[in-house]
């Protein structure tokens, strides 16, 4: 029997999303978020939902884009850090030791140390409530040639992915495969 537990942010797991940001003096900014993920196919987008109150707020709707950056589970601390302090305080890339890459397709930041990069230029802007959803268009990824496969793609078990359990707030290391998309459920009914 299932017990109601009541409606709560609870999507068990969200992917762990590094989003990089330049301020209108163009200082690098990082903030980490759990509120996100793919959104569209054509165009390619992502979407990411932030408090008006963060510093990030500021700089994509000053500068109208953004860099999703995804981390590899050797930085689950520094990606916490970076989600308990504000830039508006502190110099999150050097207190890190990231170095910030400027990208040459939109204009936010991304880290250099990252293994998988989504550069995004701002597509739309919905206001829900508490959170504010940005749509990112990506207009490009970069990623490392070690967590690419023989056939260029993103290979999940070298990019080795955290994700975030917002229930218990704990970060999760992302697990073995188990069955190929699109195929294993052509069993059920041959």
């Amino acid at each position: 029997m299932k017990k109601s537990i009541g409606a709560k942010t609870y999507l068990c797991p969200t992917p762990v999303l590094v989003i990089g940001t330049f301020n209108t003096e163009r200082k690098a900014n990082l903030m980490t978020v759990a509120w996100g993920g793919i959104c569209c196919t054509k165009p390619p987008c992502v979407a990411i939902s932030l408090r008006k109150a963060t510093y990030t707020y500021e700089n994509i709707t000053d500068r109208k884009a953004f860099t999703v950056n995804i981390p590899s589970e050797e930085y689950t601390r520094e990606i916490d850090y970076i989600g308990l302090v504000s830039g508006r305080d502190t110099d999150k890339f050097e207190d890190c030791n990231f170095t910030a890459v400027a990208s040459d397709i939109v204009d936010a930041p991304y880290i250099a140390e990252f293994p998988m990069i989504l550069e995004c230029k701002l597509l739309h802007t919905l206001e829900i409530g508490l959170h504010t959803q940005f749509i990112g268009e990506i207009m490009d990824i970069k990623a490392d040639e070690s967590v690419l496969d023989e056939k260029e793609r993103i290979a999940t078990e070298l990019l080795k992915p955290i994700s975030f359990s917002p229930s218990d707030r704990n970060y999760f290391k992302i697990g073995e495969k188990i069955g190929r998309a699109f195929i294993i459920g052509k069993e059920i009914k041959q």
